[in-house]
């Protein structure tokens, strides 16, 4: 089991690699950070980011469970929205989110952005999700 540090240090060693984050979706919140952010900011990156998970993971489309108007419980999990990783293929780079549940209220996402040149996406993906079935939130 592995902290937020050590498992954003260690996303880092992945191929083509050029930042991560550990991002609460609801606020957009980062709770830690390493490497580059797309902009150079990642208080921005963060809350871009967890805009885009959010509909990502409460929109129909992508088949969320529907719930009754009013009511949101604020995070993907196993027993409803189906949403696990997304991928963004963006010109340059990759931008990969992988869902966890948390101990909280509210949901993270791990996000790590790779350049597209030097990644192996397939790899990338295989240890997003490795990292965050290890990752410790307290």
């Amino acid at each position: 089991m592995s902290g937020i540090d050590e498992c954003l240090l260690e996303a880092m060693r992945l191929p083509g690699a050029r930042g991560a984050a550990l991002v609460e979706w609801v606020s957009g919140l980062a709770l830690g950070v390493v490497g580059e952010a797309p902009g150079g900011d990642h208080e921005a990156m963060a809350a871009e980011a967890a805009e885009f998970a959010r509909s990502a993971a409460e929109l129909p489309v992508f088949g969320a469970p529907q719930e009754p108007a009013g009511t949101r419980t604020g995070t993907p999990d196993d027993s409803g929205a189906p949403v696990e990783d997304v991928i963004v293929l963006g010109r340059g780079g990759y931008h990969l989110l992988r869902f966890l549940e948390a101990p909280y209220e509210g949901g993270v996402f791990l996000h790590l952005w790779l350049d597209r040149d030097q990644a192996n996406l397939a790899l990338s993906l295989m240890r997003m999700r490795d990292l965050s079935e290890r990752l410790v939130l307290d």
